[in-house]
């Protein structure tokens, strides 16, 4: 009897012991389930769609291969006999480039430009560097002497075209901020104002870029009639600003002009004049909208400028792409593609770069998508 009691006894604390024994043993198994499924959504599918998506241009481009390739053939049988198709024949197998089927390239040649590209960078580099030192104390003579100094003119790399790029764009996008973030708040705060500018940017909102370059063209070659200096650049940074600056503008004067009408009170309460107004209450309410604009602007200046940059014969991604295309060489191809792939690459991460400025300064963390 004393046994039996005494073994009752233990009993709750054996068995508390198993059931917090049993509780730390799902919860280990569910986190575990919560952690595979996150793994799953964050790196195993997004790998697995890259993966499909190489092999089915590696599949892609070997079909058009094969179609050109035995177009060549077949012609060369029809228009000079069959030992000219054996020919023909031998040679794409041989892998030589001046036999081989200009169309859509594989991604293992897409690379090799790639590495084909940074290798032509680092000897053009040498270059400039080799020319920099040659022309140095030349240069410095004709500084004093109050001439110019002779500049290095032969091609640019393809990353000093993207660098150039980049300047352009974000010369565009700076004089859109400055001419479309204080024209808005002066228009979402006027009413009237509102009125006269709506039917103005219902028109131009959605000119073409290419006719903003003829107009900048027309204005900016006038008023630098007598200057020496290259006004590629100048033309270029203009019509991308021009082109997109309407959604910061639009945005700008609904977030200014949606302010909460509570806080327009406080102003009042508080005195606040115009300026400090505009600053301390407007400005922070309509952030997430005036940044939201600004991300729509940046995106749509990257796009506009290869356009820009192809009219305006300035140097850039868009130049790049255009004299490829022209050129027509075996690996022109690959190198469009190098370009199609840098150019959305940095895309995303101006994008990026802009939703983590949004994130730093405005207070509406969910706005910021």
């Amino acid at each position: 009897m004393k046994s039996i009691i005494t073994t009752a006894g233990k009993m709750p604390s054996n068995s508390g012991s198993n059931f917090f024994s049993f509780l730390k043993k799902q919860a280990s198994i569910k986190f575990q389930k919560v952690n595979f499924r996150a793994l799953v959504f964050k790196a195993i599918i997004p790998i697995t769609s890259i993966i499909l998506f190489f092999g089915a241009w590696h599949l892609g481009s070997k079909i058009l291969f094969n179609i050109e390739a035995d177009f060549k053939i077949q012609k060369a049988l029809n228009d000079q006999g069959q030992e000219a198709a054996d020919a023909v024949k031998v040679c794409i197998a041989s892998g030589d480039l001046s036999c081989q089927p200009n169309t859509l390239p594989s991604p293992a040649k897409v690379w090799d430009s790639f590495i084909s590209l940074l290798r032509d960078h680092s000897i053009i580099s040498a270059d400039k560097a080799a020319f920099k030192e040659k022309t140095a104390m030349l240069n410095e003579k004709r500084i004093t002497e109050g001439k110019n100094p002779i500049v290095y003119t032969g091609r640019p790399s393809f990353l000093d075209q993207v660098i150039r790029s980049l300047k352009t764009v974000f010369a565009g996008f700076l004089l859109a901020f400055f001419i479309a973030v204080p024209l808005g708040i002066f228009i979402g705060l006027s009413p009237s104002l509102k009125s006269a500018f709506n039917w103005f940017i219902q028109i131009f909102k959605p000119v073409s870029p290419v006719v903003w370059y003829l107009l900048v063209f027309m204005i900016v070659k006038t008023l630098l009639i007598d200057s020496n200096e290259d006004s590629s650049f100048t033309i270029s940074f203009i019509s991308v600003g021009l082109c997109s600056m309407w959604a910061t503008l639009v945005n700008t004067a609904m977030g200014v002009s949606t302010v909460d009408k509570d806080y327009i009170n406080v102003a009042k309460v508080l005195k606040l004049g115009n300026f400090q107004k505009i600053i301390k209450i407007i400005l922070p309410s309509s952030l997430p909208l005036i940044f939201t604009g600004l991300k729509i602007t940046l995106s749509v200046a990257w796009m506009v400028l290869i356009a820009i940059e192809l009219l305006a014969q300035s140097p850039g991604l868009g130049l790049f792409v255009w004299e490829e295309f022209q050129n027509g060489a075996n690996d022109s191809n690959a190198k469009i593609i190098v370009a199609m792939f840098v150019i959305g690459i940095i895309g995303f991460l101006l994008d990026r770069f802009m939703l983590l400025i949004q994130n730093s300064v405005s207070f509406n963390k969910t706005s910021a998508i």
